[in-house]
């Protein structure tokens, strides 16, 4: 069985997908990463580029015997997941790019990457990270997942705060979307306040082989927001195939690109 890997956001970490790696464990091994400077690697510095996340994750897959796999990357860690594809195409089964994108900068963000990096350091990194993961939910503070989420986010120091963002903001993947060929999902929570619809409209129309699912009334964190919706459309992809062809009537909205 090829083993899906789970690949975090920015202040992410594995114990985010406890829902999917339960919900997924009759279809799929599920192996989940805590990136380096985030999550159980808190204590690890964080790198300061996409291609340096990447080359790490492929690097940690392989010391783990794991060479080939189905690949799934959340924000951040979509673009990781999408430079994990560019720098070893042959490893990737099957990927889904969930709530990313292929512009570092991140324009139509809910405030600007260098906002975000002069907070970070006059409020501290506890603060910053609760004031982002925020953002991630439809309600807020308010939402059931926001204090555990919070809880992951705030294991991020100062410097993989920054390094975090410095790495998103120096990439763009845009020019490799049309070199990947494999099987694609996109997922999009469509009030998503950190990646905007065009974003996603173009991984969706850039890359041949793509599937996209939109969840209705989720912002950026679908997977915690509406856990079973979000995985019932990941075993509909990878248990039906991901054909970008085949119609997915469990999805409350979606669209296909023929």
């Amino acid at each position: 069985m090829i083993p899906l890997v789970m690949v975090h956001g920015f202040m992410g970490g594995s114990r985010q997908w406890a829902e999917q790696t339960k919900a997924l464990a009759s279809c799929l091994d599920v192996v989940t990463v805590d990136l380096p400077g985030f999550g159980l690697n808190a204590h690890l510095p964080a790198p300061e580029t996409i291609t340096d996340f990447a080359t790490w994750v492929l690097d940690h897959l392989h010391t783990q015997g794991i060479e080939r796999f189905h690949l799934l990357g959340h924000s951040m860690g979509g673009m990781i997941a999408q430079e994990m594809v560019a720098l070893s195409p042959e490893r990737v089964a099957r990927l889904v790019l969930y709530g990313t994108g292929a512009t570092g900068v991140l324009p139509g963000r809910f405030e600007p990457i260098h906002t975000s990096k002069t907070r970070a350091q006059s409020d501290g990194p506890q603060r910053t990270a609760r004031r982002i993961a925020a953002t991630w939910f439809l309600d807020r503070e308010a939402a059931a997942g926001f204090e555990a989420c919070a809880a992951i986010a705030e294991r991020s120091s100062l410097q993989s705060i920054v390094a975090g963002l410095n790495a998103m903001e120096g990439w763009n993947g845009e020019k490799n979307l049309s070199a990947i060929t494999h099987p694609t999902l996109v997922i999009w929570g469509d009030h998503d306040r950190t990646y905007p619809w065009h974003q996603t409209e173009q991984l969706w129309t850039a890359i041949d082989d793509t599937s996209l699912a939109v969840i209705p009334n989720c912002a950026h964190a679908a997977h915690l927001e509406k856990p079973d919706l979000f995985n019932r459309i990941l075993r509909d992809f990878f248990e039906g195939g991901g054909n970008a062809d085949k119609d997915r009537a469990i999805l409350e909205t979606s669209a296909q690109r023929h």
